[in-house]
């Protein structure tokens, strides 16, 4: 289980930072939810460094005045569509679709992905361990080795294909 600090960081005009914010802002200091910066602060100064001294930073901008960030952030998010040409070329991440729902999606989908390959991997070395030591006790034969390379490929790919299916 990972726990992370959540924190609005919002560097344009104060009229914009509510609709900036992750949560309702009557509900995100109720949820433990800081305010890392008030709106009008540049994001590149303390505020990013402050969350940063908690552990990874994620930072999601679509301007040219978020290029610095997301370019030393940890994890740089760009909004895409309407997004500055520096902002997606300083971001590790672009989502085309500009909607920031979509980095919640992405993180169930690499979740998924990873739970996978860690199935695939345990799998594979299930069989080749137990092919191998089949083989040391001479039991094991040409096809049961084949099986154990070839089939356990195509068992995982298999496998993999969940990936393909992630729910709304």
């Amino acid at each position: 289980h990972v726990e992370a600090l959540l924190a609005t960081l919002a560097g344009d005009a104060p009229a914009d930072a509510p609709a900036l914010a992750v949560a309702d802002a009557t509900a995100a200091p109720a949820a433990g939810v800081p305010d890392a910066g008030t709106p009008g602060t540049p994001v590149h100064g303390g505020p990013a460094r402050t969350v940063a001294r908690h552990g990874k930073l994620a930072f999601v901008g679509d301007g040219i005045n978020d290029a610095p960030v997301l370019a030393r952030a940890d994890i740089g998010i760009a909004m895409g569509a309407m997004g500055s040409d520096a902002a997606i070329e300083a971001a590790d991440v672009v989502l085309m679709d500009d909607d920031p729902m979509g980095i919640a999606k992405a993180i169930k989908i690499s979740r998924k992905c990873l739970r996978i390959v860690y199935e695939n991997i345990a799998f594979a070395l299930l069989v080749k361990f137990s092919c191998l030591a089949l083989g040391a006790l001479g039991i094991a034969n040409m096809w049961l080795a084949i099986f154990a390379d070839v089939g356990v490929m195509v068992l995982a790919v298999l496998n993999a294909i969940r990936a393909l299916r992630v729910p709304r």
